[in-house]
């Protein structure tokens, strides 16, 4: 656990940002600046090694996005920049900071970070992931006890901000991934009850069976088998997935065995699918090949429900547009939550301004008591000091002259004084 330096803990602090993400960068290039999950924590141990001043910080891998929050009193974004590309390659390449966006000011960093956690700066608008991606970061933040007076209150914002989306809108219904789409279709099409017993065969290895493999950790289905062309693709699956290998000859001849689900997704497979040789059972089969994998004919079948790429893309298509009328809605929640945080922010920057001022404020009250009034009593010192600050918070002073404070020990010892 990080053991904060007391120097670092400081009101006058910042929370700031740095972001490389699919806005600013290819793959190819964001792939340079990943964290692995067991390099966060030597990373975020540097940091504070680094820079003493940071109270705070988050780091935020996903496959198109790796962002740093920290929270600093002095340490601005771009010299954390310098740092952070530093310390991922010592050869650094010309023109690399251009790929990163970075903010120093707390309020553009908190709604940088509601926009991100809601999904609308996501590839997939609207992601249903990422909220849960960002809370792992925070644990992880919590873990390490570098959460931060302002990276604490900010995730408060953003999960209040993110229930509210999910109960006041759409945007949160449905989805608009394919492959997350079928394996839900999985679950609505067998009960839930039913479905993890339930053996499926996904035919192909490409983009779309790794997506559905990659969702799988959201549905936890254990069943699953793998058929590909390529063997050897296969077998990368196979180790990454821990699922089974499907002999493809198998697949040529149609022999399906017991599967109750098939999803075809193999490339330059045109109705690899024609026949079932047990129709005995319901059999769901989910046809995302281009061409198609699954011979049309199939859905004539007793027994056979095939919903092809069209069917699915549909309710998609349905799902984006529910989620484009809802954006004006989430909208507005990100900026009323924004509003409120900009008004803790203010408060939190007057209690920091009065507290700075507190000593001299009583001071100036003994002094006045004592030469004016001949009260020496620390009691009454304080209850005048404090009925002073209490009407400076009140009139949410900026500025503190002492002409001011004067007139308001003045005033405050008529009353409290007997």
């Amino acid at each position: 656990m990080h053991k904060k330096n007391p120097c670092s803990i400081n009101m006058n602090t910042n929370l700031r940002s740095i972001s490389i993400s699919h806005l600013t960068s290819p793959v190819g290039e964001r792939e340079r600046y990943y964290i692995p999950e067991e390099g966060k924590k030597a990373f975020a141990g540097i940091c504070v090694e680094r820079f003493p001043d940071v109270s705070g910080l988050m780091v935020l891998v996903t496959c198109n996005r790796t962002e740093v929050y920290f929270e600093s009193a002095s340490t601005n974004s771009y010299e954390f920049l310098e740092f952070f590309l530093a310390y991922l390659n010592e050869k650094r390449n010309h023109g690399e900071t251009a790929l990163f966006s970075h903010t120093n000011n707390t309020l553009e960093t908190a709604e940088h970070l509601l926009k991100v956690s809601s999904g609308l700066l996501s590839k997939v608008l609207g992601d249903v992931e990422i909220i849960a991606q960002v809370k792992r970061a925070y644990q992880s933040s919590l873990a390490m006890d570098l959460q931060g007076s302002l990276l604490e209150r900010t995730m408060q914002m953003v999960f209040r901000n993110h229930k509210r989306i999910r109960n006041e809108t759409l945007f949160r219904d449905g989805t608009t991934s394919l492959a997350y789409k079928s394996l839900k279709t999985m679950v609505q099409f067998f009960s839930e009850e039913d479905i993890y017993e339930k053996k499926m065969l996904f035919i192909g290895a490409g983009e779309i069976v790794r997506q559905l493999f990659k969702y799988n950790g959201k549905f936890k289905f254990k069943k699953i088998s793998v058929s590909n062309r390529t063997q050897k693709n296969a077998m990368v699956l196979k180790k990454r997935y821990n699922c089974e290998i499907y002999e493809w000859d198998k697949v040529l001849a149609n022999d399906f065995g017991d599967f109750d689900i098939i999803v075809g997704a193999a490339g330059n497979s045109r109705y690899i699918v024609k026949k079932l040789n047990d129709c005995t059972k319901p059999r769901l089969l989910l046809d995302l090949g281009l061409p198609s994998n699954m011979d049309p004919e199939l859905s004539h079948q007793s027994g056979i429900t095939l919903f092809n790429l069209d069917a699915i893309s549909a309710q998609l298509e349905h799902n984006r547009v529910q989620r484009t009328m809802a954006l004006e809605s989430v909208r507005n929640i990100i900026r009323e939550e924004l509003q409120s945080y900009g008004s803790w922010l203010e408060e939190r920057a007057l209690h920091r301004l009065l507290g700075e001022h507190k000593l001299q404020v009583r001071k100036n009250t003994a002094g006045y008591l004592h030469q004016n009034l001949k009260i020496k009593d620390p009691a009454v010192v304080e209850i005048v000091t404090n009925r002073v600050m209490r009407k400076l918070y009140h009139q949410k002073c900026r500025s503190t002259s002492k002409e001011h404070i004067t007139d308001l020990i003045i005033e405050q010892a008529i009353i409290d004084t007997p």
